[in-house]
């Protein structure tokens, strides 16, 4: 079983909601913290599911898991090892990663979050998902 999207928003507002003494220095700050949450608890729940038999999973590309939030069937733990290796690279693209993929964001929410301009996230996404498809290849 897949975690839900309202399953995944329960439990990333459940985990915000325990920092009682949470202070956002602004909008940015918070899309960056709830991206990382929602990260988190889809690695989490990825780790709980036992391992099944490879020749019955239906593989599909990155950008075709990006635009199916439902239905992500990219290996999470390996997607989330990859882009700790690369923000030890390069931070923006990983939080550009992390926000798009995990937070659900678009270019231009993420641009704004990040006060770059829309091109530029355009940009870094293209590189940092040729950079992952790479590495996850690898593995």
């Amino acid at each position: 079983h897949l975690l839900q999207t309202t399953g995944l928003v329960n439990e990333a507002f459940v985990r915000l909601i325990a920092w009682d003494e949470a202070k956002w220095n602004n909008r940015a700050h918070f899309f960056g913290v709830s991206s990382n949450i929602m990260r988190r608890v889809l690695v989490d729940f990825a780790r709980k599911i036992p391992k099944v038999d490879e020749k019955r999973i239906e593989y599909v590309s990155f950008d075709h898991a990006i635009n199916l939030p439902g239905d992500r069937r990219t290996d999470l733990i390996a997607l989330d090892e990859a882009l700790s290796v690369l923000a030890s690279y390069d931070r923006r693209k990983a939080e550009i990663v992390e926000m798009r993929f995990f937070g659900g964001l678009t270019v231009d929410e993420t641009a704004e979050v990040l006060a770059v301009a829309p091109i530029t996230v355009m940009r870094e996404w293209r590189k940092a998902k040729a950079w992952l498809l790479q590495e996850l290849c690898k593995g």
